[in-house]
This record gives structure tokens, sequence and C-alpha cells, in this order.
């Protein structure tokens, strides 16, 4: 299950063999780059100031058992969809941490479950303004799919109510990038080589410089994963059939904030 086979093991000696510092320079990391983009402040006009009577977001509610058994998974895609818009409209809700910390701390009642990468530009309770206890997350490089994450998704929808699964793909993924250029660096190699069938599925020269052939392979890497969870995993093929679950993928644009469902 998700083993490279054969031939790719055979192949994996005579493909190019990059380094950390190749790598690095295909995948976009620049530490200059990252400074200036990083480091710019919008300067605030000194007259301004902060009206003390000014109104402030109501407090954000907590998943209960309740609410979770009552939510559709169209529901839970629309909070998904509206958690998304308030992070693109920088309008959060108010959260008092401290209070769902201790509301779940008896107990969880998530109504999703998000597949993500572990790209630093990807957070996903924030992307999707969410709190403690509302989704369930899973981070993995190229948000690519084994046993283990097959495992932790049948927990949160069959065993603990979640009624939705989002698998997240993104722009510039560093992971993609790695594939399409066949590196090969320790434990990474197994990894990048789950993406290949990803990579081989969209038409083009394997260039990590072209960004439209690489956030092409992106999402080809989401319908692949997605794929691999009806085909891999009868209980939440048998879920979504009987309309407990929705299954859906996305992708995150890292220079807009926007997610664009699949």
């Amino acid at each position: 299950m998700f083993k490279s086979d054969s031939k790719a093991e055979a192949t994996r000696s005579d493909a190019p063999i990059l380094n950390r510092r190749d790598f690095a320079r295909f995948a976009g990391v620049s530490a200059l780059g990252l400074a200036v983009t990083g480091c710019a402040v919008a300067e605030e006009p000194a007259e301004a100031q902060v009206s003390s009577e000014a109104p402030t977001a109501p407090v954000a509610t907590t998943q209960t058992a309740d609410s979770q058994a009552a939510m559709t998974p169209d529901e839970a895609l629309e909070m998904v969809r509206e958690g998304k818009q308030r992070f693109v409209s920088a309008q959060p809700r108010n959260r008092d941490f401290a209070q769902q910390i201790q509301a779940t701390a008896a107990g969880q009642y998530p109504f999703a479950f998000i597949l993500g990468c572990v790209d630093s530009r990807v957070p996903i309770e924030v992307v999707f303004d969410q709190g403690v206890g509302d989704v369930f997350t899973a981070r993995v490089a190229g948000n690519v799919m084994n046993e283990d994450m097959l495992g932790s998704m049948e927990f949160a929808c069959n065993l603990a109510g979640a009624k939705a699964i989002v698998v997240l793909g993104h722009t510039s993924c560093g992971a993609v990038k790695g594939s399409i250029a066949e590196v090969r660096i320790g434990n990474l190699t197994d990894l990048v080589e789950k993406i290949e069938p990803a990579v081989e599925s969209v038409t083009g020269e394997r260039d990590v410089t072209d960004l439209d052939y690489v956030d092409r392979v992106a999402e080809a890497n989401v319908a692949l994963v997605l794929r691999q969870i009806r085909d891999e995993s009868p209980l939440l093929v048998e879920m979504e059939q009987a309309g407990d679950i929705a299954l859906v993928g996305a992708m995150y644009d890292v220079s807009s904030g926007e997610v664009r469902f699949l």
C-alpha cells in the first residue's frame, strides 16, 4: 500500500541526485527574500487612535456534541468556506482560548478533518479561522497519503464524528517541486516518490521554474490523494455514499491567501 514499485526502486539510482543547496534553490527558499517580505510593516499614522468604544466581534462558540451531531456534511463544508472568507477579509472571530481549553478538556467534537502540507505559509487553523476543538488537522509535506493518515481520517470521521474531509494542496509547493526535480535525499526520497503519479499525469516539461506547471502538478496531487482515500478506505467510501461525510479537495494560494475548492 502506497509503496514505490520495483520499477521506481530500480530507477532510483539512475535519477539525478540533488543536494540540499540545489533543492533549496528549486523550492524557492531565499533568506533575503524572506527577510524582505517578512519585515515590511506599514506605519500607522501618528494621529490614528483606537476608540475605546469600538465594537468587538462576539466570542466564537465551542463545538459540542449537540452542535456536531446536528451538522450535515454540507454545513460542515460551509463552515470551512466561511472561515476561509473571514481569514481573507481579515475579520477573524474573537475567541476565548482559555474557555475553549476548559470546554474541550473532557471531550472533542470537531466538524471537519483537513489534510494539508507542512509548509509554514499554510497554517490550517489560521487559514480557515478555527479555534480549539473545531477541526482535526494533519500536515505532511506534499499532503501525501499513507496508511497512518487513512487511519487518522477513519478515527476522525467514524469514531469522533467529523462530517467532512478536505485535502488541501497549495501553490509553489516545495515537496511537489522535489518530486518534479527527482530529489533523492534521505527519507525525503520515499515521500516525493508518492507524488510521482501526479507529476506523470500532467503534460509539460519537468521544470520547477515553471510555476504554472508546478501548481498544476500540486492540483493533480490533491486529486491523487482523494482517489487514494476512496481506493484504500472502504469505511470512508461507505460513509461518503451514505451521506455521512463529504470529501473534497482544495488549493491554497500562498500569494493571496485565497482557497479554491476543486
